[in-house]
């Protein structure tokens, strides 16, 4: 039998990174439209490229984005395996009054999902917009908004 324990197994998601072509216009978008917060910049010059960790949060609790610049690269195909990155809103269609406004395409307009899941019956409220890079970003409801 496996056991699992915490100097075993991973303890938490520490970020999920992707790969932009314009490294002040992805920071921007982040900051300014979607209200994260630059934690940290790591500039390597022999590789050629730059970090950058954005989040709500300190990264010693909370899950952050790692926006990749390579100095070389200004576009970058999506594989068909990568889906979208989620964030929790509390009012789904006024952030996304907010983000037309400020010129962000809305892909899918606010509403509940199509389907439910068999479990709970809920239909979640959901949009999703797309990001400078062309990467998809779901906006989710939070439970207490959407009547959960």
């Amino acid at each position: 039998m496996d056991t699992h324990n915490s100097q075993t197994t991973p303890s938490r998601i520490l970020y999920s990174m992707i790969r932009v072509g314009d490294l002040e216009r992805s920071i921007s978008f982040y900051q300014d439209i979607l209200g994260m917060h630059e934690l940290r910049r790591e500039k390597f010059t022999e590789g050629r490229f730059t970090l950058c960790f954005l989040g709500y949060g300190e990264e010693a609790a909370e899950t952050v984005l790692e926006l990749t610049y390579n100095w070389d690269e200004t576009a970058y195909q999506h594989g068909t395996g990568y889906g979208h990155l989620a964030l929790e809103v509390s009012d789904l269609r006024a952030v996304c009054d907010r983000l037309e406004k400020h010129g962000v395409r809305i892909l899918r307009a606010p509403g509940p999902m199509l389907y439910a899941p068999d479990e709970t019956g809920h239909r979640e409220n959901i949009a999703f917009l797309q990001d400078p890079d062309g990467y998809r970003i779901e906006l989710v409801e939070a439970a207490a908004a959407s009547g959960r």
